[in-house]
């Protein structure tokens, strides 16, 4: 097995970021592993190798910002011409950049200039991209501190950069020796299966592989496994059980050739257990399903049922008799659509970019759309929500470094879970007079597994971020993509019915048609739910 530790964030190609005293005085213990058995799919973490596997997204993440500083220091100042330590420095990409642009050429990827790669198409295994990356929360209380929320939980946002680089890095150990520019189409989804209360009791191990390919796409699996002893001296798929898998993730990547931005044919995958041709052919159903569910979601295309017709009905009778409530009259945690916005805007700067230096990396995105959301979802809820899925987001438009970006987070959808007449609950129909209630019947229901977060009363929240960037020189701003993030907020935290329910009311039309596409949205989250649970045996 290839143990090549986490020191890759910072192997050739790195932008240096600011040294905190930790990583001075503490190296982290973190390590990214991959497993290769063909030589030609070794990589070289060497100074100033352009091999794209080995270089880092977002060179101040998390992981990036906790490397080994004994690494740092020796590529700082040992070699004998400093200069060359880090070659995609994004004072050299935009160098190159201006050269390239003078000459009348378009550069998409500094590290690719010049490259020598074959186009030679091979089969691979499941094995040759298999990479995992150990987070020893249980052994290293330093990195626990790095990833740790408010309330002692794993803070999602970091863990969305990691899951990103991760599925990154697995692409290019799929598509070697080839050099395609390797780009992340869409997240299919992140799915948080069960709660990880206190992180300081577990190690977790996020691992994955190339589980479909295409001509020129490959999807990737990824899922996270927690572990209340040590970790084993050995990692692979088969050593990680099932029923510890708490979160899993689907990505999409597609592969462009770097002269002539066109898709490029990549590695076939040759799939060699019946697991792996099962997942396969699921993979396979899953992406031409996924064409025709963002058509049945899309109400251009699809205008609302006769059901969901009634559900807009009761969503107008209730905005009209809030209307007439005064302050002191109306229900508690009971708020309009357009009261829930929150906004943000950034500056998109080089130490976020991606590893072909000009564009910022997905996983950063991900990020702080999450953050937002988060802070929208605990405002409303008036609690510490936990997050449960992040729904297929496409990334429409790339975001260029020294551009802005604007972010516009809503809620669009709740649910409650009630703990009465569960058994029923498909079958009765609510009481529409009642103020919470819009919906004839539940998507939702409380489930039977005490480990399951939804297995209590609480709202089930849908946050929509949309996402827009805007150059210097233009006052347009250009859609880049829509993150959808579902969270969990407990009716009870503080005592019974205390915060209580929270429920969105939507006002005009345009608000209630996102309702709708959110209940649908919330529908497919539920199916997935149930069918990986069952395949995961949880």
């Amino acid at each position: 097995m290839l143990n090549i530790s986490r020191r890759f964030l910072l192997s050739a190609g790195a932008s240096t970021t600011p040294i905190s005293k930790a990583s001075l005085y503490h190296t982290t213990s973190i390590k990214m592993n991959t497993v290769n058995k063909a030589s030609s799919s070794t990589t070289s973490n060497e100074s100033g190798s352009n091999d794209a596997s080995t270089q880092p997204d977002a060179a101040s993440t998390t992981l990036a910002d906790r490397y080994d500083s004994k690494r740092l220091m020796q590529q700082l100042y040992t070699p004998k011409d400093p200069k060359r330590a880090f070659k995609a420095t994004w004072l050299n990409a935009l160098a190159e950049r201006k050269k390239q642009l003078a000459q009348g050429k378009i550069i998409d990827s500094y590290i690719y200039n010049n490259i020598q790669g074959t186009n030679e198409i091979v089969d691979k295994t499941r094995k040759d991209s298999f990479t995992y990356l150990t987070l020893p929360f249980r052994d290293d209380p330093l990195i626990a501190d790095f990833y740790v929320n408010a309330v002692g939980r794993i803070r999602m946002g970091q863990v969305f950069q990691d899951l990103d680089a991760l599925a990154g890095r697995i692409a290019y150990r799929h598509t070697s020796p080839a050099e395609p520019i390797i780009v992340t189409a869409s997240v299919d989804r992140i799915y948080m299966l069960k709660p990880m209360d206190y992180i300081a009791d577990y190690n977790v191990v996020l691992s994955g592989s190339v589980v479909w390919t295409g001509r020129s796409s490959m999807e990737i699996a990824i899922r996270a496994t927690s572990i209340k002893g040590d970790l084993p001296s050995e990692i692979t798929e088969e050593s990680l059980k099932d029923e510890d898998t708490f979160l899993t993730a689907s990505f999409t990547f597609v592969a462009r050739n770097p002269e002539t931005h066109k898709s490029m044919p990549i590695n076939k995958l040759l799939p060699l257990t019946e697991k792996e041709w099962r997942d396969f052919k699921r993979a396979e159903s899953h992406n031409a399903a996924k064409k025709l569910r963002a058509k049945n979601e899309n109400l251009n295309n699809y205008p609302p049922t006769e059901e969901e017709s009634g559900i807009m009905h009761n969503m107008w009778q209730c905005s009209q008799k809030l209307l007439t409530l005064s302050k002191r009259e109306k229900p508690k945690n009971v708020m309009f659509m357009k009261n829930t916005n929150l906004k943000s805007t950034m500056f998109m700067q080089p130490q976020y970019r991606n590893r072909h230096s000009y564009m910022i990396f997905g996983g950063y995105l991900m990020r702080q759309t999450f953050e937002l959301a988060y802070c929208v979802a605990s405002a409303f809820s008036h609690g510490f929500p936990r997050f449960i899925s992040l729904d297929s987001t496409t990334f429409r438009a790339p975001v260029p470094v020294g551009t802005i970006l604007h972010m516009d987070a809503t809620v669009v959808y709740t649910e409650h879970l009630h703990e009465i007449n569960q058994d029923k609950l498909h079958t009765q129909k609510l009481d529409v007079n009642d103020i919470y209630h819009f919906e004839p019947h539940p998507v939702n229901f409380i489930s039977t597994n005490k480990k399951d977060f939804l297995s209590k009363p609480g709202t089930i929240i849908q946050i929509k971020v949309d996402t827009a960037v805007q150059e210097l020189a233009s006052e347009k701003q250009t859609k880049s993509g829509s993150f959808i993030f579902s969270f969990f907020a407990s009716r009870d935290i503080n005592g019974e019915n205390d915060p209580g329910y929270a429920t969105v009311v939507p006002e005009t039309y345009s608000e209630m048609m996102a309702y709708i596409e959110a209940r649908r949205r919330a529908i497919e989250t539920a199916n997935y739910a149930a069918a990986v649970k069952r395949v995961s045996k949880l």
